[in-house]
């Protein structure tokens, strides 16, 4: 299997799908899963401009006529009646086959996502061409009641999409890393799956995003990652 991680850094407004389709259509002969960052589709910090920006979703229709030649895992802002979510959309074979609105909402520090968004309450696990999936949205990998939830679904494939500052910074390198890396280790084995974690990249209201995106195997080893800090859309072969 060929799976493309895109380490993007989105703009804070609607531009990104833009550069999503050019992303996808590059790289829809060469890969047959490509999976962006969490809000890729608009940026992290919305906060208002969610009422304006947020997606329906038929306006991403360009997004399920792509997926019929390459799976698609992208994070958007969408609208769900007169609420908001940040959900994690899969698209393939032409249909959005599933959609995981992230349940566990950041509101502490420099993270507010609760007052805006409406969580989420399930963690489920779905077929589809390159086997049994599960996806889970940045802070609902740091509760590990979401460990057991996905344990229980048995994914061949486990797919994270973050937008996690970078923060915690020594000489030793960066602690927010780090984490992240012990946690998705974890995950990976006691979920006996592989784990694609993709984070963004860029700068935001003062926030910076280290990226680091990476494959990690069923025995908790990181196959393939990405540079901090740098752009990039890369393919590899599981």
């Amino acid at each position: 299997m060929r799976v493309t991680l895109a380490q993007t850094a989105p703009r804070l407004n609607r531009s990104n799908l833009a550069e999503i389709i050019s992303i996808v259509t590059a790289c829809k002969d060469e890969s047959d899963l490509v999976v962006f960052p969490e809000l890729s589709l608009n940026g992290y910090m919305l906060q208002d401009k969610l009422f304006e920006d947020a997606w329906n979703i038929d306006e991403l229709d360009a997004l399920r006529d792509l997926s019929l030649n390459i799976d698609i895992a992208v994070g958007a802002a969408l609208r769900d009646g007169s609420d908001f979510r940040n959900a994690a959309l899969y698209f393939s074979k032409g249909k959005l086959l599933s959609k995981h609105n992230k349940v566990h909402l950041p509101n502490y520090g420099m993270f507010e996502e609760a007052r805006y968004f409406k969580s989420g309450e399930i963690f489920e696990s779905f077929s589809s061409k390159l086997g049994k999936v599960s996806m889970a949205v940045c802070e609902d990998l740091w509760h590990s009641s979401t460990y057991e939830k996905l344990k229980k679904n048995s994914p061949d494939y486990i797919i994270v999409l973050a937008a996690s500052p970078a923060r915690g910074f020594s000489d030793s390198g960066l602690y927010i890393e780090d984490k992240w890396y012990e946690i998705i280790k974890t995950v990976a084995s006691e979920c006996k799956a592989k784990l694609i974690f993709v984070n963004r990249v860029g700068f935001e209201d003062g926030l910076g995003f280290w990226g680091g995106s990476c494959i990690v195997n069923e025995s908790a080893e990181i196959l393939h990652k990405l540079p901090r800090y740098k752009k990039i859309v890369k393919t590899f072969e599981i």
